[in-house]
């Protein structure tokens, strides 16, 4: 039988859906107004994540540079992600031991309002080989996150969060109009 693993990026499918399995090797903070810190497999509301959160990346070297991304691997439903991944958020040229507005954004961050289920929203960082000029993908949805690391030649992340958020006012069934 094998063994259940405990690590929350491989219960809540993040490994598997979106990542390979990788070694968490630098330290990642992400925190929304209000002190609303991103823990693995958290729950959010879309009114708690509608400004960009503030990341702190760890390192001990100003010249390591990193790159972050936001993507949702349930879009539109977790039942049917005909639009996974969707692309929230991409910041790159991030230093080491810095954060998010000391890098350059490349996707400017998208409040996440998913309408049905509930939504994996995942915070992928990886290490560059270099300074990198990165361009923007021509769309947000269907963006492969695997397949941008290869591009980029990021190889594996070295840190990953994920929360979970789903529409607050009600369970995202039809609605009666009068």
């Amino acid at each position: 039988m094998p063994m259940k693993s405990s690590n929350p990026l491989v219960v809540g499918s993040v490994i598997g859906d979106v990542l390979d399995p990788f070694i968490n090797s630098v330290s990642l903070t992400v925190v929304y107004e209000n002190n609303k810190e991103v823990i693995n497999s958290g729950e959010l509301k879309p009114s708690q994540i509608v400004n960009p959160p503030r990341v702190q990346v760890g390192g001990n070297d100003l010249r390591t540079l990193y790159t972050l991304v936001m993507v949702n691997p349930d879009a539109p439903s977790s039942s049917d992600p005909n639009m996974r991944e969707y692309l929230y958020w991409m910041v790159t040229n991030i230093p080491a031991t810095t954060g998010t507005m000391f890098g350059q954004e490349i996707v400017s961050y998208e409040s996440p309002r998913p309408t049905l289920g509930i939504h994996r929203m995942i915070f992928v960082l990886f290490q560059q080989p270099c300074r990198h000029t990165i361009l923007p993908p021509g769309w947000r949805q269907n963006f492969i996150t695997r397949d941008f690391a290869e591009v980029y030649n990021l190889g594996l992340p070295v840190a990953a969060l994920y929360f979970n958020c789903q529409r607050e006012n009600g369970s995202g069934g039809r609605r009666m109009i009068t």
